[in-house]
């Protein structure tokens, strides 16, 4: 198997080690493998790619899909980010409870945030790439945030308030709790 799991503290996201082989040439890593990645029970199948670029102190989230939710496979192609996973599935032992991951250009490792998730990140080198897949086409009207900065998750991002560099959207996000009814996710145990 191309994958190697490691071991996360939220019940339902995945982090996964691929294989790489590498010589002084560079490398050659598998990123996508959907048998694979069933066995490992990401159950999705993806059927969008998206990349960004962002520079050092962007921050972008916390963002979810509303409806049923959306499955992502995040990677750091360039670069170094800090990703962050919340647990919105109510019911859930975890619900409100965030994780942290590194995910660089060096590690090569992939997140699998499955739906009932909020995702973001903070770019901690100079400039990085993060691409994902998506297991539902983008659709703004089913786009939701809440406050990367909500003092009741507590999310310790790895830079200072005054060095992030945040939308304004993301800025006025609102709290966890003021949505809190309103969110479509249940855990399942």
């Amino acid at each position: 198997m191309p994958f190697e799991l490691i071991d996360v503290t939220l019940d339902g996201p995945r982090l996964l080690q691929p294989r790489v082989f590498g010589d002084d040439r560079g490398f050659f890593v598998e990123t996508y493998r959907r048998s694979d990645l069933m066995a490992l029970g990401i159950q999705e199948e993806m059927v969008q790619d998206n990349h960004s670029r962002s520079a050092r102190g962007v921050l972008r989230g916390l963002h979810f899909t509303v409806g049923r939710g959306a499955g992502k496979l995040v990677r750091c192609a360039r670069g170094e980010v800090y990703d962050v996973l919340v647990d919105l599935r109510r019911g859930s032992p975890s619900y409100g409870a965030w994780e942290g991951y590194t995910l660089t250009d060096e590690n090569l490792r992939i997140l699998y945030a499955p739906p009932g998730f909020a995702h973001g990140f903070c770019v901690v080198s100079e400039v990085a790439d993060v691409v994902y897949k998506l297991d539902a086409y983008y659709d703004p009207a089913t786009e939701r945030e809440i406050a990367f900065d909500d003092p009741a998750l507590g999310v310790a991002w790895p830079m200072p308030a005054g060095e992030l560099q945040v939308s304004q959207r993301d800025r006025d996000a609102p709290a966890l709790a003021e949505i809190a009814d309103e969110l479509p996710f249940r855990y399942a145990g």
